[in-house]
């Protein structure tokens, strides 16, 4: 265990020194209610009542705090975490408890709780690499035959997804069902390609002159920023894959390296010409100025409602999320007279629209090795796995946070749905996504949760987002100690690198972009670089 805090502490260090570095620069939050109706308390209250302990006990959950929690609630005093205390904690003898750790910080609160030897018995991350280091480490529980006792509901929901949680043969993490793929999506505004007497744009190329003659026009007035853009992936990840040159595996695994749940392409034959783009927009004025100061997407989004950006790209379709207040609707109550639609904006070598996708897994969900509830940590993830329980904690009660359309439950808007489910996918960890059984029910059920007005594009949009696209990150037979180890130092000096090189005049940007490069490889590129070297090679024996 000592070891294991020495490690965590040098892993917390580094992760400290990448928040100092980048402060003033992709659902949830719950905790016991005093009322959950009764409604509420019936559905799933027999489901999975494991023998009570002698004494009662305490079980400590992680939970996101992303800020939303509407007026009156909190993400650790909510209706949702009373309907789970009454169903699976007092059924069973146990208190939850839930720690919120800010979901735009989370892998540093994580690394300083685990340092502690405080982080919840029920913990989880997007970075695989921070569970990797933390398993070699000694620091997770080996969750093998915990899940063969306590488990079989939650294996059989979770399905193939878990083979990803395995490191060295021993089952170190619960990894989430990701039922959507889908990753990216974008729009452009009709009205603009009206004035300007434009066709949608097919290509990059089209693209990028349709960009020019919005900015021409001044279309957004004053302001006007023709692309969305932020130092956030939705933002540079489309672009850059799209003039990667070389697509093979060998190429992805030799020449990339895996940050979180991402690859980077960073030396593959195309990157410094989908870097040199970027600068171009910036130069141009075709992007914000101050995108680097936007990590949270704020200032890119204000952009988009307030009539200022003609092409918009965020994850999956979200500008189309959120009823009336989604953020198309607030650009259509902004801007008289503007409209979106949906099109594939960036082209690659070969005239497709390649672009990056999801693989099937979601968070990893682990238990410290310090943690004395292990049995009741997996207890309460099989519980999640229930039916019923999966059903309520995504769509409430029927006439009350939800109704029935087509077959399918969809939320209502209300203020009791919004109160319930308002971070309904931060607590409902096990899964990303609803499944309805097959890819064409998937896609219904994410046609009806928009308004109908938009909901026919929103569909197109979601059908573009599969068109050409690449799963990612490609995997090796286990995370690599090298990017577990440096992982927070290679988006820190990724960001630099993006930063540095688009903001360069033209004339210096071969400099800048080659300094900035060569501070990655030697910070931890090369080192990373040749384990995936190695691994290949050993893949390949």
């Amino acid at each position: 265990m000592k070891a294991f805090r020495k490690g965590v502490m040098q892993w917390f260090l580094v992760c400290m020194v990448f928040a100092l570095v980048l402060v003033g620069c992709s659902s949830g939050d719950n905790s016991k209610s005093e009322e959950s109706g009764e409604s509420a308390v019936s559905k799933g209250a027999d489901t999975n009542v494991v023998e009570k302990p002698k004494e009662r006990v305490k079980l400590r959950v992680e939970v996101f705090d992303r800020g939303n929690a509407p007026e009156g609630v909190t993400v650790t005093n909510n209706e949702m975490i009373a309907y789970i205390q009454k169903n699976f904690g007092d059924p069973n003898n146990i208190d939850l408890e839930f720690v919120p750790v800010p979901r735009t910080d989370e892998i540093n609160q994580l690394s300083v709780l685990m340092a502690a030897g405080t982080a919840p018995d029920v913990s989880f991350t997007y970075n695989s690499g921070a569970v990797y280091n933390w398993a070699k480490q000694g620091g997770l529980t080996d969750l093998t035959q915990l899940l063969s006792e306590n488990g079989p509901q939650l294996q059989s929901y979770i399905g193939d997804a878990m083979n990803y949680g395995v490191f060295d043969d021993k089952q170190y993490a619960v990894v989430a069902r990701r039922v959507n793929l889908e990753k990216y999506t974008s729009i452009i505004r009709q009205d603009w390609l009206d004035k300007a007497q434009l066709p949608v744009p097919k290509t990059t190329e089209e693209t990028y002159n349709t960009l020019k003659k919005f900015k021409e026009m001044n279309l957004g007035g004053n302001r006007t920023f023709p692309l969305s853009f932020a130092l956030t992936p939705d933002s540079y990840e489309p672009i850059i894959w799209s003039f990667i040159k070389e697509q093979s595996d060998e190429a992805r695994y030799l020449r990339s390296v895996t940050i979180g749940s991402r690859e980077y392409p960073i030396l593959a034959d195309g990157h410094k010409d989908g870097v040199r783009f970027l600068n171009k927009l910036y130069n141009e004025g075709l992007i914000d100025p101050d995108f680097a100061l936007d990590k949270d997407k704020k200032k890119k989004e204000e952009n988009f409602v307030n009539g200022y950006t003609g092409i918009m790209t965020s994850d999956v379709t979200q500008y189309y999320f959120g009823g009336e207040e989604s953020q198309v609707n607030q650009l259509e109550k902004n801007v008289p007279g503007s409209s979106v639609t949906p099109l594939l904006p960036w082209t690659d070598f070969e005239g497709k629209t390649r672009q990056p996708a999801y693989t099937p897994s979601g968070m990893y969900i682990i238990v410290p090795s310090f943690s004395k509830r292990s049995t009741e940590a997996i207890k309460y993830l099989n519980w999640l796995a229930q039916d019923e329980v999966i059903q309520y904690m995504s769509f409430g009660e029927e006439g009350v946070h939800h109704d029935v359309v087509d077959g399918f439950p969809v939320r209502n808007g209300s203020d009791a749905d919004k109160k319930l489910l308002f971070n309904t996918g931060d607590m409902l960890v096990i899964t990303n996504g609803i499944d309805f059984g097959s890819a064409e029910r998937n896609l219904a059920y994410n046609g009806l949760v928009i308004d109908e007005k938009h909901r026919d594009a929103a569909m197109a949009n979601r059908k573009m987002s599969s068109q050409d696209a690449v799963r990612q990150p490609i995997a090796f037979d286990k995370p690599l100690d090298s990017e577990a180890k440096n992982s927070t130092i290679m988006l820190e000096k990724y960001e630099e690198l993006l930063v540095k090189a688009m903001m360069a005049k033209p004339d210096q940007f071969d400099t800048v972009y080659d300094a900035a490069l060569k501070d990655f490889m030697s910070s931890a590129g090369n080192e990373v670089i040749a384990e995936r070297t190695a691994a290949y090679e050993a893949m390949n024996k």
